[in-house]
């Protein structure tokens, strides 16, 4: 299994994204700063890694704190907290692992120092855990909706890179053929990061998956040439209601797949299900460098004055979404009943 991240005793060690499919290279990061400027800088992405990613960094701060009091540790932990937050808006994970370990720091103020630190560490360990656990579980509920056999379409990296490991999306593929079902992925290049052309198809390579990369602007051809039987997509943020927040691109596939006659899934775990949120028109949308559109691999495509737009992330309404599929279960419509049961259930459902 592809190891995103790991805790390890010289720091917190990552993949570096930005440098695949060509070099396979790993940075070790040994101060909550250097965390948080590799969730910033997309060494690490998805949303769910990112979560991770999140709570290795805070564990690694109060490791590295020299405070000789429990109420200087809570300063701490709240400057920490706050930097990491600042890192990628979109990504609710990213808060639910920063206020799961506020959560986990708050019972342990009558305890020492040393206890604290060990606790922390520990938590953020069992989150890594616990989400490779929920993909794996994803898998299994999402396997049952692909197609026997056929093509199915994917957007962006929802895989083993974009989670602690096994994946979102990729892991419901990864899960149809485990169980013997004979798929071909078409995997959109996913401008202008590439995370669909550089990560998808090199996880799904190293697995022996059949993976034939696309043009995004090639994806309704093929559906409508009969090549896609499914598709199946990750999530940064789902809203209440079941509207999705999800990489560029996301919306444009999901119109084309109701035009289509081609159902639409969203793999996420619950935690990137925020209840809290209405729907889609209040998710907050990462505005990223211009230079990701004007260059590619360092070279300049684009006149020199022109304006450029580079939202990361769209909104996709629930309307176009035949399921979402989590760690407990399928969601369909209404979302609002269904996410919330899911989101109180207690063992693996579908609603």
């Amino acid at each position: 299994m592809i190891q995103t991240l790991e805790w390890t005793e010289q720091g917190v060690r990552f993949i570096d994204q930005t440098k695949l499919p060509t070099e396979e290279v790993y940075v070790t990061c040994t101060t909550h700063e250097q965390v948080a400027d590799v969730i910033r800088t997309m060494v690490v992405r998805g949303a769910p890694a990112i979560g991770v990613a999140a709570a290795m960094g805070i564990a690694l701060g109060i490791q590295n704190s020299k405070a000789e009091t429990v109420a200087d540790l809570k300063r701490e932990l709240d400057q920490i907290c706050d930097l990491i937050s600042k890192t990628r808006p979109t990504a609710v994970n990213l808060f639910w692992a920063i206020r799961r370990m506020q959560e986990k720091f708050e019972p342990l103020r009558i305890r020492s120092i040393a206890t604290i630190k060990t606790e922390i560490i520990e938590e953020a360990k069992r989150m890594h855990a616990e989400d490779i656990a929920a993909n794996q579980s994803m898998g299994r509920h999402g396997a049952t909706l692909m197609p026997s056999q056929g093509g199915v379409l994917t957007h962006c990296n929802a895989g083993a890179l974009a989670t602690a490991g096994y994946g979102t999306a990729l892991g419901v593929i990864r899960a149809a053929v485990e169980q013997g079902k004979k798929i071909h992925v078409y995997a959109d290049e996913t401008r202008p990061f590439l995370q669909g052309s550089r990560l998808t198809a090199w996880e799904l390579m190293k697995d022996g998956i059949p993976t034939t990369v696309i043009a995004d602007n090639m994806a309704g051809a093929m559906m409508k040439q009969g090549k896609i039987g499914a598709i199946v997509v990750g999530a940064d943020r789902i809203a209440a209601n079941g509207d999705v927040a999800n990489k560029i691109g996301t919306y444009t596939v999901a119109v084309l797949a109701k035009e289509n006659g081609i159902p639409f899934y969203v793999a996420a775990p619950l935690s990137t299900v925020d209840l809290a949120c209405p729907d889609g028109s209040k998710i907050p949308i990462e505005q990223r460098s211009a230079r990701e559109v004007t260059h590619i691999a360092g070279k300049q495509m684009v006149p020199d004055g022109v304006s450029v737009e580079n939202p990361a992330f769209d909104v996709t309404p629930a309307k176009y979404v035949a399921a979402i599929i989590t760690e407990r279960g399928v969601a369909r419509e209404p979302y609002t009943e269904s996410l919330q049961k899911l989101a109180d259930s207690k063992a693996a459902v579908e609603v």
